[in-house]
């Protein structure tokens, strides 16, 4: 059951950083765009293995899937640790996947531009990822309560 309830909340907080994501940068020139990194990572790795790439809107709703399933097994583990220093566990995690997105991309051969175009966007890039992590927590929280 345990298990259960950590991936229930890993895919809340997926869900909240993926509506973050989305919802803002409708509204706001700086904010983060880690869709187009994971859809320039998505082209690229099928293409190196001879699958034809999706495009356009096919290319960003599989962008999408594939992020809120990975982010939500990442989240997971914030779970499966215990509940023990729950919520200084999920900061930690968030703040460790929101960093790796600013930094990774460039190492990795991806535009990192999407990202680190100002200070503003770097920092909402992380505070998104912490909220997912926190967002985590809470609901693994509120699952595991007893009484």
């Amino acid at each position: 059951m345990k298990i259960l309830k950590a991936l229930l909340a890993g895919f809340a907080g997926s869900a909240a950083l993926n509506i973050l994501h989305e919802t803002v940068r409708r509204f706001d020139s700086d904010a983060p765009r880690i869709d187009l990194i994971g859809e320039e990572a998505l082209y690229r790795s099928l293409n190196s293995l001879n699958i034809n790439a999706p495009t356009g809107k096919n290319l960003y709703l599989a962008t999408l899937a594939s992020d809120f399933i990975s982010n939500g097994i990442y989240y997971s583990a914030i779970g499966f640790a215990g509940k023990k220093n729950l919520f200084l566990k999920a900061a930690a995690s968030g703040l460790t996947a929101g960093l790796g997105a600013v930094n990774l991309p460039d190492k990795m051969g991806l535009d990192d531009e999407p990202v680190t175009r100002c200070n503003k966007t770097k920092v909402l890039t992380v505070a998104w990822y912490l909220i997912g992590g926190l967002v985590t927590a809470a609901v693994f929280s509120s699952l595991t309560r007893k009484g």
